[in-house]
């Protein structure tokens, strides 16, 4: 196996850094070695140092996109930390349409486990009536997995009482052991790639941001940009969830606390 020098690991910290806003620590040296290893072989390239140089020669904009998707870490599951999902039902059911139909952004979406959870519950809450997830990540290699909606069944430990039977189909014989989200569901969720660690397309505002687990990558400043840009697509009363290993102190004064890892924007 080909080592990374720390020269070479150095090169790939601002890489990602300048490109993604994401702080690589010194411990992350051999996870960027270890998803980075195949490339060199498929680029037929002799070192890290070679594979940095083709990603910036700007000769091949689809293996920069490629080596972008392996470095963004991208963990998720339905249903993740459950009291973000009952405080969202209760935000949903007190706000019913009357405003118009809500709109929710799944701002770092992963594999689409978040935004699925979202559009169930809102469904759930809202049966046959209008609304709008949105979902995002840098990586448009999740936002492929994404937009299939073909998980393991693995991933279902989370889901409220009767909601796999309700919005998915249970895989047989050879799917054995996965489920798809029932396509009339995936069908209403939109998928986009968007860089956080830029400035937003057009994409409105929203009632409701999840942001989670994602801060915990970026520096202080980082974390002030994103959160600022995010907050400007959230409408006065609009909330936004963080995980809840992170936390905006110092980060952002224009949303308050309200619940563990939970803001509000003042109305």
């Amino acid at each position: 196996m080909i080592r990374i020098s720390d020269s070479e690991f150095g090169q790939f910290q601002r890489f990602i850094f300048e490109t993604a806003g994401i702080t690589l620590s010194e411990a992350k040296k051999a996870l960027v070695s270890g998803r980075l290893a195949k490339r060199l072989h498929a680029c037929n390239v002799k070192n890290y140092g070679e594979y940095f140089r083709l990603l910036t020669s700007g000769q091949s904009p689809r293996e920069l996109q490629m080596a972008v998707d392996l470095l963004t870490t991208n963990e998720t599951y339905f249903f993740r930390e459950p009291k973000h999902f009952q405080f969202l039902k209760k935000v949903i059911e007190a706000r019913g349409t009357r405003s118009g139909p809500p709109r929710i952004w799944s701002a770092a979406g992963s594999t689409g486990e978040e935004a699925y959870s979202i559009a169930m519950l809102l469904e759930d809450c809202l049966p046959g009536q209008a609304w709008d997830v949105l979902a995002s990540d840098i990586s448009t290699r999740v936002l492929e997995r994404a937009r299939a909606a073909h998980y393991s069944m693995e991933r279902i430990a989370n889901f409220p009482p009767g909601y796999l039977q309700r919005f998915c189909l249970k895989g047989l014989d050879s799917q054995e052991g996965t489920m798809l989200v029932d396509p009339q569901l995936r069908n209403r969720v939109r998928f986009m790639q968007v860089n956080l660690n830029a400035p937003l397309p057009q994409i409105g505002t929203f009632d409701v941001v999840f942001l989670r687990n994602v801060l915990i990558y970026f520096n202080m400043e980082t974390k002030r940009k994103v959160v600022q840009r995010v907050v400007n697509n959230i409408k006065p009363g609009g909330f936004l969830f963080i995980g809840h290993s992170e936390s905006l102190i110092e980060v952002s004064g224009a949303v308050e606390l309200v619940e563990p890892a939970i803001y509000q924007k003042p109305k």
